[in-house]
């Protein structure tokens, strides 16, 4: 008898588990950005000058190139594998996929808008042939609007946005002097993301993540602009960044207000990578300054994988990958604590809580 017991006990455990793994209510993930997001959209974009479509990008986890601007994983492709979901085509990939006849409909699991270079102020690299937010918006409600995406899909997915540290970069460029001061700049970045937000609600999203910048003055490209300084982080900068993160803080916190049956988290990702800075040991990193790959001070002056770049032996010990990105480990960790992390990370829930809402509470169709 107590045998029987204890194999019901164990069955019922096993049950529990397996229920466990599967309880995601996430069937599918949007993703709109910059090149932290960004999957291969602008691999896939003839007139794009801003690729990292070349080796050693991809080369620790896919080994070879994937459009990517690091070794291996971006946060999405992580928060895609805790919830069980395979990784997002690039919204171009899969465009051209289904132009080609190679596939009849756009993936159930989500798709990726990102596009590295881009920032929230549509003008922001635009010589460059990125992708602005407002064009990726576009991109998303053609799709909805045509019934390409199923409308009750949207309704259960979660959407990620990050996207900024190329506007804040770029004002801090001398050849083409800010018209706006930083308050003003910030405010006019925010009122962008304002207006995506309400879009995106529109369009049925109602599971909204949004990242703060991380300390864009600490990259290692800082080398590049005159006047910054190369012993420590750029300060200027990093309070235009953690200006524009208080003010992404405030927009999540009035989602809710605003936007009936919409539930909005805000990951701290700048608080979480001055962690990674000041204790650098507890989180495996031996270097927090310089690029792993790249060349000249901070290996910030050159991009990876261009004539002449030097590389680290080991790309896990750095925080950087290149001159602008972080390392795979480093989206790791930021993965980790932004989907089961505490208040300091995430708020007011982490992404696994988030996604674990059920659809009647959320009162989606």
């Amino acid at each position: 008898m107590k045998r029987v017991f204890l194999i019901l006990l164990i069955c019922s455990s096993l049950s529990s588990i397996v229920n466990l793994v599967s309880a995601y209510n996430v069937p599918a993930i949007f993703t709109f950005g910059d090149s932290i997001f960004d999957a291969g959209n602008n691999h896939f974009n003839n007139n794009c000058t801003a690729q990292a479509d070349f080796p050693p990008y991809g080369s620790s986890f896919f080994h070879r190139p994937t459009g990517r601007f690091t070794n291996g994983r971006i946060v999405a492709d992580f928060i895609s594998q805790f919830i069980g979901i395979d990784l997002q085509k690039p919204y171009l990939q899969a465009r051209l996929e289904i132009l080609n006849g190679s596939q009849r409909d756009y993936p159930s699991n989500g798709i990726n808008f990102a596009s590295a270079g881009s920032g929230v102020i549509p003008e922001t690299n635009h010589d460059l042939g990125v992708t602005p937010i407002q064009e990726q918006l576009q991109q998303f409600q053609v799709l909805v609007e045509q019934n390409q995406i199923n409308k009750s899909l949207v309704q259960k997915s979660l959407f990620l946005f990050e996207s900024g540290s190329n506007d804040i970069f770029n004002y801090f460029l001398p050849f083409d002097p800010p018209k706006l001061n930083p308050k003003d700049y910030v405010q006019a970045m925010l009122t962008e993301v304002a207006s995506y937000i309400d879009q995106i609600y529109k369009l049925g999203a109602r599971r909204i993540a949004l990242f703060s910048l991380g300390p864009v003055g600490c990259v290692p490209a800082r080398a590049l602009l005159p006047g910054a300084p190369v012993d420590r982080c750029y300060e200027k900068m990093n309070v235009m960044v953690q200006n524009y993160n208080n003010g992404l803080e405030s927009l999540v916190k009035d989602i809710p207000i605003k936007h009936p049956g919409a539930v909005a988290v805000f990951g701290a990702v700048y608080d979480i990578v001055q962690r990674f800075r000041t204790i650098p040991i507890r989180y495996g990193f031996s270097d927090v300054t310089n690029a792993c790959c790249g060349d000249g001070t901070l290996g910030g002056l050159m991009q990876c994988g261009k004539e002449g770049y030097k590389m680290c032996p080991n790309p896990n010990a750095f925080l950087f990958w290149d001159y602008f990105h972080p390392s795979e480990h480093t989206y790791k960790l930021i993965s980790k604590a932004l989907w089961a992390g505490k208040n300091f990370g995430i708020r007011p829930i982490n992404l696994k809580t988030l996604a674990n809402i059920t659809s009647s509470i959320m009162g989606e169709g």
